[in-house]
């Protein structure tokens, strides 16, 4: 699948009217907030923007990999070589989720070492905030 991508949320896309959600990553919600210094700030509306700013407009390249329960694309997306599955996890932005895929481990740890994006304060993980919040 490959054209320009529009931004649902922080893990999931849209090309030429179909939901790809990112494989292996796990973005905090739209609603989320996370805390630094004691402070709340939109963490997944800051996941999402940060998203759409890495987009922009380029052309962006999925390889499917199956359907989530929701008829969502699971796919791994690229801009030219470039993963943004890792990106995102890399920038702070997401987290490896770990119950479908270990890849992006590394660049989570990257991430927290360096206090990128919502490593730089405190936050519940996405599916834990999801449970809680339904």
């Amino acid at each position: 699948m490959i054209g320009q991508a529009s931004v649902i949320d922080g893990d999931t896309i849209e090309i030429h009217g179909v939901r790809i959600r990112l494989h292996g990553i796990d973005a905090p919600e739209g609603r989320q907030l996370c805390f630094e210094d004691g402070k709340p700030w939109r963490c997944g509306q800051q996941a999402a923007l940060a998203l759409a700013d890495k987009l922009a407009r380029r052309t962006v390249t999925c390889q499917p990999r199956r359907t989530d329960r929701y008829a969502r694309t699971l796919a791994t997306c690229f801009i030219g070589r470039e993963n943004v599955n890792a990106w995102l996890v890399a920038e702070g932005w997401a987290l490896a989720y770990r119950a479908y895929s270990t890849r992006y481990v590394a660049d989570e740890a990257t991430a927290r070492k360096e206090h990128r994006g919502i490593w730089r304060g405190t936050f519940e993980p996405p599916w834990i905030w999801r449970e809680r919040n339904r």
